[in-house]
């Protein structure tokens, strides 16, 4: 009784297991035919043969994710991600079909959106050479050379033979290690002549993290000529992360500080949006003492970086001053400036346009 019972269950597994590889068979035929189809540049032909398996089975994923990638690879972009779209909502962690993606992204000039579809990926599959790679491409296009620049190493560090990411590393410009600046400041007044500033600085970085800078500044006021040095050093906490901490001494003449002390926090943002590409801000602390007086300010600063490397700054303060005759008082102010870069050969000159907003 036993053995009759069993020769029907028995006989039904076999059939099962034979339809299964009937199916599979079945799938890794029209998958090939689509493989030699496409080798063989047959666009047209291949979603043709995708489009049939989708009629037969429309909640196939390889047949979506196939016909994404013919659809991309003819240039109907919108179509493509639709369909990686329809596959990433039963299979989000598809890091292929996430690069994929990506690229139309990037293609259709949605580069913002592009990165965050690569952070995605790069979450589930944080060594990918792929990933990686993309992730350089679309930041150099958003013009965040030095993630772009250390994208590129970490594809190196894997493949010191990858060709793309070494032509990635050809279109970036050296980083900076030293810097040098010189300022000229011309203020004017309705009670004596014109107040000139000639400005110096010289700044270097000795590492990924720490930062000196040198400065020394001649001012002409009220008939007198006064000189100050400065000196200060930054360290980067973080990537985004910042502490800087200085002073300065004067040859004062009674109309610039005697002694200052200064010191900033700032914090970096990446915005998603493709003006504004990323934003400094920093907490400032500075003290000037004059002689018969001292002045503390306390600001805040932000420092926005538009496209092709223009920045425009705004900076807020309140200044408490104190006198020896009289109290204490907190006076606020501000002052926006426009930063843009000027290409003479081979060299870039930065150029800065300040406008006082209040005072």
């Amino acid at each position: 009784m036993s053995i009759c019972r069993s020769v029907p269950l028995g006989l039904a597994l076999l059939l099962l297991i034979g339809h299964c590889y009937a199916e599979h068979e079945l799938a890794s035929d029209w998958q090939q035919h689509v493989r030699e189809l496409v080798a063989g540049r047959q666009l047209d032909a291949a979603l043709l043969s995708v489009d049939q398996q989708l009629k037969q089975s429309p909640a196939d994923l390889e047949a979506h994710g196939w016909r994404g990638r013919i659809l991309a690879w003819k240039g109907r972009w919108p179509e493509a991600e639709s369909e990686y779209r329809t596959v990433l909502k039963r299979v989000p962690s598809d890091v292929d079909i996430l690069a994929a993606l990506a690229d139309v992204l990037a293609w259709q000039g949605q580069n913002v959106e592009a990165l965050q579809i690569l952070d995605q990926a790069q979450r589930i599959s944080p060594s990918n050479p792929d990933i990686l790679l993309r992730r350089g491409k679309v930041l150099l296009f958003l013009g965040q050379k030095s993630e772009a620049r250390a994208q590129f190493h970490e594809v190196l560090a894997q493949n010191p033979q990858n060709s793309e990411a070494r032509k990635g590393l050809q279109g970036i410009a050296p980083e900076n290690r030293y810097e040098l600046r010189v300022g000229e400041d011309i203020d004017t007044f309705n009670y004596t002549d014109a107040a000139l500033a000639h400005s110096l600085m010289f700044r270097s970085r000795w590492s990924q993290r720490w930062s000196t800078l040198f400065a020394t500044a001649i001012y002409q006021r009220l008939g007198h000529t006064a000189t100050k040095g400065t000196v200060s050093s930054t360290f980067r906490i973080s990537k985004k992360d910042w502490i800087t901490a200085g002073g300065a001494d004067a040859d004062d003449h009674s109309i610039i500080p005697h002694y200052e002390t200064f010191y900033e926090y700032g914090h970096a943002f990446r915005l998603g949006n493709s003006f504004f590409r990323a934003l400094e801000t920093s907490y400032q602390q500075h003290w000037f003492w004059y002689r018969g007086a001292h002045v503390l300010t306390i600001g805040v600063n932000q420092l926005l970086y538009l496209p092709h490397d223009w920045t425009w700054t705004v900076t807020v303060n309140g200044a408490r001053s104190g006198f020896a005759d009289s109290g204490v008082e907190w006076v606020p102010s501000g002052s926006t400036k426009l930063g843009f870069p000027l290409v003479l050969g081979k060299s870039r000159v930065r150029c800065g346009q300040r406008k006082l907003c209040a005072s």
